[in-house]
């Protein structure tokens, strides 16, 4: 989750700022108000996409090493957060006051709509309301004071001006800005990008009453008028939405084809850095010269041979890899066993054991492929560490419980970093961390 609102808002806030410095100055408003909405799409969408790409080093090897794995364990961690609890009920607390707002603002509207004498009005309706108030939208309604209407006080630039509202349906713009602002609260990006949308959406109706009337400062000395009237509602489009020099600007600028068509041309390395930056992992991949040679050859019956580990008389497989040969438990059973071990701190059960895409097998070449045996190690061992492999299949909190030296724990903690994200465990079809144990004994070649 934080990971999502990290990426998520640094995509955001990059093309927000793109917006105000380089199209927002520019009359291209239609374009403007695809950019906008999609900004908002593509920031919630970039987060979930990931492309792995593998860098692959080739390294000579002068020492190769048998590293023998013994058959790991796991075991389900349930852990009390008291923290995350009072996050989600502090979150939960104002995002309900933020959507009782939501919604009573809707219901505000809707029974403005019920109570009030409708008429049509080419393809929208007029409704009458007792209150003074300067014309405002909300979906195909064009609300205006009954007096007003009944006494001819309403300029027909002001008509054209809501009407342009509705025929592009500017209020499903605001509903889900708004939507979005009531879920993620936290994050004021939102705000900001709810005034670029309806300062666009001005844009838009002004451009309109501008072409359909030729009377520039008319216009502009008539919203100055009107300038100092409040809306108490803040789901609708309105006449009096930031009067500023902005928007009496925008009304005598003429942006060219060309011009226009360099700016959004700039968009193209904008998008593709972000991708590149929040999308984009690479993963190092190490093999080694003789790895190489033994890709080009078939299989020898070297490759596979009959070995044991210490102290146990177990069946095992090798198998060749780059820097090393890795000997792998050939257990019977498909699935591996896991601990079932209990304590009233960290309470154990039963579950679906977490596993390396691609199998065991895969997972000890893929160590193999990575591993750096240190040049300064003569002699043989064991290493022994525990990690834990998280709901998303990332991999954390490595702790060595029996080290080898020379820097051996170390490498084998760098090379689990390369890992790529594994298949959680499970507990009932639901994902749980899992603290994950690996022996790793290494021996000289001979």
């Amino acid at each position: 989750m934080i990971d999502f609102l990290f990426k998520s808002s640094i995509s955001l806030l990059a093309l927000l700022i793109f917006y105000h410095l380089v199209l927002e100055k520019e009359k291209m408003n239609q374009f403007n108000r695809f950019y906008l909405l999609f900004s908002l799409i593509f920031s919630f969408a970039i987060p979930f996409i990931t492309i792995e790409i593998a860098t692959e080093i080739i390294k000579a090897v002068e020492n190769p090493t048998i590293i023998l794995f013994s058959q790991g364990s796991s075991q389900i961690i349930k852990e009390t957060n008291h923290s995350a609890h009072l996050f989600w009920i502090i979150y939960g607390i104002i995002a309900a006051f933020w959507c009782i707002r939501f919604i009573r603002n809707l219901l505000k509207i809707t029974s403005k709509i019920k109570a009030n004498t409708k008429l049509d009005y080419h393809n929208a309706k007029l409704v009458l309301i007792p209150e003074k108030t300067l014309p405002y939208t909300f979906l195909n309604y064009i609300f205006i004071n009954e007096t007003d209407y009944y006494n001819r006080n309403i300029e027909a630039e002001l008509y054209a001006h809501e009407l342009t509202h509705v025929r592009q349906i500017h209020t499903l713009d605001i509903l889900l800005i708004e939507f979005l602002k009531t879920i993620f609260w936290f994050n004021p990006i939102f705000i900001f990008y709810k005034k670029a949308i309806q300062l666009n959406h001005e844009f838009l109706a002004d451009e309109f009453v501008i072409r359909s009337y030729e009377n520039i400062p008319f216009y502009q000395s008539l919203l100055i008028s009107k300038a100092n009237v409040s809306l108490p509602l803040y789901l609708v489009s309105n006449l009096n939405f930031l009067v500023t020099k902005k928007r009496l600007l925008m009304m005598t600028k003429n942006t060219t084809q060309t011009k226009a068509i360099l700016k959004q041309i700039t968009l193209i390395p904008v998008f593709v850095v972000l991708f590149y930056c929040i999308s984009i992992k690479t993963v190092a991949m190490e093999e080694s010269s003789s790895h190489l040679i033994q890709k080009k050859s078939s299989l020898s019956k070297n490759q596979i041979k009959k070995e044991t580990l210490p102290n146990k008389k177990e069946s095992l497989q090798k198998v060749n890899t780059s820097n090393t040969s890795i000997v792998a438990n050939n257990i019977v059973s498909k699935k591996p066993t896991t601990d079932s071990i209990t304590s009233e701190e960290h309470p154990i059960t039963e579950i679906t054991q977490p596993e390396f895409p691609g199998g065991i097998l895969a997972f000890y070449k893929f160590i193999g492929n990575n591993f750096k045996v240190p040049s300064e190690l003569k002699g043989s061992g064991k290493v022994v560490l525990t990690f834990m492999v998280e709901k998303d299949g990332g991999l954390s909190e490595f702790v060595i419980l029996k080290d080898l030296g020379f820097g051996t724990a170390d490498e084998v903690i760098r090379v689990l970093k390369l890992s790529p994200k594994w298949i959680p465990g499970k507990e009932k079809n639901e994902a749980v961390r899992v603290k994950y144990s690996l022996p790793v004994q290494i021996e000289p070649s001979k």
